[in-house]
């Protein structure tokens, strides 16, 4: 029996090889090479001011938060309006920085509902953390027009949005300056749209963007004021002298992972038009059936759709009799008020909660075929139609 996993990446393995062996031969493997080249690419690709490649998107979120902080004068315990349905890293990155993520309930999407938010502002708000669940918008639009009224900060959480574009400018989602957004975390890791092994980045908006970015550089390299590639001259001499103006952290990516991500860019556009496709199929199969509710995408975004969800009574029955049938479905996410440290907004999302106890994420990925997404179908309504 075949095993229908919810993700699985799908590597052009030779090309990456090609450029890892350069990589290998050149002795650059680390800070610099492929990273570089891939920073340069993705702004070409995105319209984006800055980026910066790095190890997560954790990192990024990190950053993001840390540098904000810093600029603003944020103190410990401010808040940061956020989403309990998300991966738990979203919300670690504001504890790290020692602010309180405020969560606010979602909407039909399963992203930040704009009208929950207003209500929500306290004298201590300083940010709002919009995370594009499964490569969907929502109403982030309306989101940022709320953030400019009260001054606060919007950071994009788009781990699961590489290849999300608005349909009206055919632009990555956050990426120009005119959308409000101060900062975009994105995530390269093994099962996303432009998947490497492990790597994110950082990509700032704004007036200060370039000023940002060059802290990020210093911030992610254990606060060294010059990378080792940045040291090197053209002839291969090495620069020894280096000052450490901040205590940073070791969040770089390599050019290991840069060879990875420069290959995938280019086929990513191809890969999520794949992705929609069967996520159109699953919708033409499922769409009748009174028992499934289907996770919807934003009309205004051309979708990376990262994932596929629907929503359904026993959800947790639903899986195992799918298991049975050799389909592995996931869920995104459970709501993150169920774990200790954000257990004190326990029951004030209740949206959240409804939707993280019914929520399935379907197989999606490049190695899927027609059949396949069919096949899953098929059992899907055979299950929930009992």
């Amino acid at each position: 029996m075949r095993m229908l996993q919810v993700l699985k990446p799908k590597y052009h393995t030779e090309e990456i090889l090609d450029l890892i062996r350069q990589s290998c031969n050149d002795g650059w493997t680390g800070i610099g090479g492929n990273t570089v080249k891939f920073e340069e690419e993705w702004k070409r690709y995105s319209g984006a001011k800055t980026c910066h490649m790095l190890n997560s998107a954790t990192s990024s979120l990190h950053l993001a938060l840390y540098q904000l902080k810093l600029k603003y004068d944020w103190k410990d315990g401010d808040e940061v309006l956020t989403s309990p349905l998300t991966f738990v890293s979203s919300n670690h990155a504001i504890l790290y920085n020692n602010l309180k993520p405020f969560f606010v309930d979602i909407d039909d999407s399963g992203c930040l509902d704009y009208h929950n938010i207003e209500n929500k502002i306290t004298k201590d708000t300083k940010a709002i953390l919009f995370v594009g669940l499964g490569g969907n918008v929502g109403t982030l639009r309306e989101v940022v027009n709320v953030a400019k009224a009260y001054n606060l900060k919007v950071i994009l959480d788009a781990a699961h949005m590489a290849g999300t574009k608005w349909k009206d400018t055919l632009q990555q989602v956050g990426c120009n300056d005119l959308e409000g957004i101060d900062v975009v975390c994105l995530s390269f890791q093994a099962v996303k749209q432009l998947c490497t092994a492990d790597s994110g980045a950082i990509c700032w908006n704004g007036s200060d963007a370039l000023e940002q970015d060059a802290l990020s550089r210093k911030l992610s390299w254990l606060g060294i004021d010059k990378d080792t590639y940045s040291r090197s001259t053209n002839q291969g001499t090495y620069k020894w002298h280096y000052d450490v103006p901040y205590l940073g952290y070791k969040f770089h990516s390599n050019s290991i992972m840069g060879a990875f991500a420069l290959v995938a860019l280019k086929y990513l556009d191809q890969d999520n038009a794949y992705r929609r496709y069967l996520a159109e199929i699953y919708t033409t199969l499922l769409q009748n059936n009174p028992n499934i509710k289907i996770v919807k995408h934003s009309d205004e975004c051309i979708s990376g759709r990262h994932i596929f969800q629907i929503l359904v009574d026993k959800r947790d029955e639903v899986m195992l009799a799918l298991n049975q049938m050799g389909i592995y479905p996931g869920v995104h996410y459970r709501d993150n008020t169920l774990y200790p440290m954000y257990n004190y907004a326990a029951g004030t999302c209740p949206k959240s909660e409804e939707f993280s106890n019914k929520t399935i994420s379907l197989p999606l990925h490049m190695h899927l075929t027609i059949e396949d997404i069919e096949f899953i179908a098929k059992k899907v309504n055979e299950i929930t139609l009992k």
